[in-house]
């Protein structure tokens, strides 16, 4: 029972921490609607699966420990960030049409929600940490999958909840409207965390 909760407290603390996959759900949700929000959503859990299923694997340890495999990773993550807070810095506003078909397609937002994530070495850290820290080496093997797949759903249930806020039409209109703002905003905020990625230290 201890080990269940500190998984679900350091799950939720992660989980509602500000950072990248926030900042792209949000930008996604208020640009394009709900639909595309609950896809770049569902993209970010897809993510954390990922990690979850390397780190079960044992992967996990070793790009922990390697320092040269950890960097690549961070720096790959990185690169993204920037490139895509560059693009969002740049874009040009949309026209103010609620019932407009949306520019990215759902896959473009599961897409773009599955790679912030899963090119992210924080969530890495995250799920690395909390298997070998927290969970015991003995938790039987279905246990500790489905610590995973709570710590998916998690994120799936809380970026689905900023989905939802964010591209209510009401405030959707008023972002709408500021845009030109929010994406120098949104994008200086992306391209921020990369730079600041970049430079982190590798341990």
């Amino acid at each position: 029972m201890t080990e269940l909760i500190a998984v679900a407290v350091i799950t939720a603390l992660a989980v509602i921490s500000p950072g990248a996959d926030f900042a792209m759900v949000v930008r996604n949700s208020y640009l394009h609607g709900r639909t595309t929000g609950l896809f770049s959503a569902a993209g970010v859990a897809a993510g954390v699966l990922v990690h979850v299923t390397y780190t079960m694997l044992g992967v996990g340890l070793l790009i922990a420990s390697s320092t040269a495999l950890f960097t690549a990773i961070k720096l790959i993550g990185a690169a993204y960030l920037v490139y895509v807070g560059i693009k969002t810095f740049r874009a040009k506003p949309v026209e103010l049409d609620l019932e407009r078909p949306t520019a990215l397609s759902p896959f473009g937002a599961l897409r773009s929600g599955f790679l912030t994530n899963v090119l992210n070495p924080k969530t890495t850290l995250f799920v690395v940490s909390t298997f070998t820290q927290v969970v015991q080496p003995g938790t039987p093997v279905l246990q500790q999958g489905a610590y995973g797949l709570f710590m998916s759903l998690a994120h799936l249930g809380w970026f689905a909840a900023v989905a939802l806020f964010f591209s209510h039409s009401r405030l959707r209109t008023v972002m709408l409207r500021g845009q030109r703002a929010l994406n120098k905003a949104i994008g200086s905020v992306l391209a921020g965390l990369g730079v600041s990625l970049a430079f982190a230290p590798s341990r």
